[in-house]
């Protein structure tokens, strides 16, 4: 960071009160730091004890804009509904495909629009949608076969936000199951068919296209190749849930004589492109495969809690060389600063030990390790040539009053909720500003659009 105040012309510029840089700067957060856009882009950071006349002043600590590297935004409508009672992730799984089976295109527009500018409000600037909502009732392809993913372009554009739309491959209702009824909505006839289908896609600014393969249940062997090999072919992010269920890896095991990391493995699925969504139960020769070939694992905590997952290993992971990153999922509660914090403080009640991540490396998990999984590895970070893409946590709420530069990172991972973000930045363009989204009346749409799915 130089010391210059020369002034940029033709171009924004936002005065930080307080800013953290991203991951590389640990625990370090700055004081007066002008951050000047041009093109989408930072292009100069400076410092600057008070803010030019022209400048945005943002008041509080100003960090990365945060991924969420993993969510399925039509499963927003649940929030409240599967909370109660009893059972296991199974018997949710009948509730959420209940939901499935009901949500039309203009419906699904509605919700993913809402969701994604709950995200958006909650600081969060770029989405990973695990998409595998592709087709009709009973799996009758729509006229456009891609009309889903496409409302989820068009609703992450409306949000303001970027999205990396991770077309997911889904082929089978269990290992060497048919598909149910619901099921068919997801599934293409292989990965062949997979492969025609998503040739079609063709994202629009602010937005790229990935590949997931739903998980070693849903898709063969020779599926997960098929899709593994696109990937390649296309350098773009390869996603897939493993290991969340204990039962999971109990089938793979019987059926192909390995975990589900070792299979996909096997299928040349791993490689630095490759997250592992939820990893919770791995063995250590998992670990090291997923750490080996340099993937992501991307944890989940307040939908795997919420599941009755389990708790996911993240310091092996970590120690072990992988990256981590952090979704919301189901999305029982959107709040990225929860999802942070939840890594460290589940795996305390795990292991009886605290300190296992330093809040530095939680909200690198929350900014930099999310962009760079969902293929946006020129965001997550502030510095010069990095995406413009920043959110601004005020520390004048109730939560945080009092709180220090010198204490500001930890106190926002640890103590922070959605409500505290005032300001969101994307691409140079202020999405989010005093706690309201600009250009959408947040809860207003999501009480409609809730509404209208619950009534299909």
């Amino acid at each position: 960071m130089s010391d210059s105040r020369t002034e940029a012309q033709g171009s924004q510029r936002y005065w930080c009160e307080l800013a953290w840089l991203g991951p590389e700067s640990a625990e370090v957060t700055v004081p007066g730091v002008l951050l000047t856009v041009s093109a989408g882009r930072v292009a100069e950071l400076t410092r600057c004890a008070s803010p030019p006349a022209d400048a945005v002043r943002l008041n509080g600590l100003t960090i990365p804009g945060m991924a969420n590297a993993h969510s399925h935004a039509f499963q927003r409508a649940l929030r409240g509904r599967t909370q109660t009672g009893t059972g296991t992730f199974w018997t949710w799984r009948e509730q959420m495909y209940e939901l499935a089976g009901a949500i039309d295109p203009d419906g699904y527009r509605e919700l993913a629009r809402a969701t994604f500018a709950e995200m958006a409000l909650a600081g969060i600037t770029l989405v990973g949608e695990f998409h595998y909502l592709h087709h009709g009732p009973r799996g009758v392809p729509y006229a456009n076969p891609n009309e889903m993913g496409e409302v989820i372009l068009q609703a992450a554009a409306a949000a303001g936000v970027r999205v990396s739309l991770l077309d997911t491959c889904y082929l089978q209702g269990g290992i060497g199951e048919p598909l149910s009824s619901v099921q068919l909505r997801f599934a293409d006839r292989d990965a062949q068919a997979w492969r025609e289908r998503v040739a079609a896609l063709a994202p629009g600014p602010k937005a790229q296209l990935g590949a997931a393969i739903h998980s070693v249940r849903a898709v063969d062997p020779a599926g997960a190749r098929e899709v593994a090999a696109w990937a390649a072919e296309h350098d773009a992010p390869l996603h897939a849930h493993v290991s969340e269920q204990p039962a999971e890896n109990e089938q793979c095991k019987a059926a192909y004589g390995a975990t589900p990391t070792a299979m996909l493995s096997e299928q040349a699925a791993l490689s630095p492109r490759f997250t592992a969504v939820h990893a919770t139960h791995l063995s250590a020769t998992d670990i090291e495969l997923l750490a080996g070939s340099g993937a992501t694992c991307c944890l989940c905590p307040t939908t795997e809690r919420d599941l009755a997952d389990g708790i996911g290993d993240a310091s092996a992971l970590r120690m072990a060389g992988a990256r981590l990153a952090l979704g919301s999922d189901s999305h029982a509660v959107i709040d990225h600063f929860e999802e942070a914090r939840a890594m460290e403080l589940d795996e305390r009640l795990a292991s009886l030990q605290r300190g296992r991540h330093s809040p530095a490396a939680l909200l690198g998990a929350a900014t930099a390790g999310g962009y760079t999984c969902l293929g946006w590895p020129d965001g997550g970070r502030l510095r010069p040539g990095a995406l413009a893409d920043f959110t601004t946590v005020g520390l004048d709420g109730v939560r945080l009053a009092g709180t220090s530069a010198e204490d500001a990172l930890a106190a926002v991972v640890f103590a922070a909720g959605a409500d505290d973000v005032r300001h969101v930045v994307v691409g140079g363009r202020e999405i989010v500003r005093d706690g309201r989204h600009l250009s959408i009346d947040v809860a207003a749409e999501l009480g409609r659009a809730i509404a209208t799915v619950r009534s299909t």
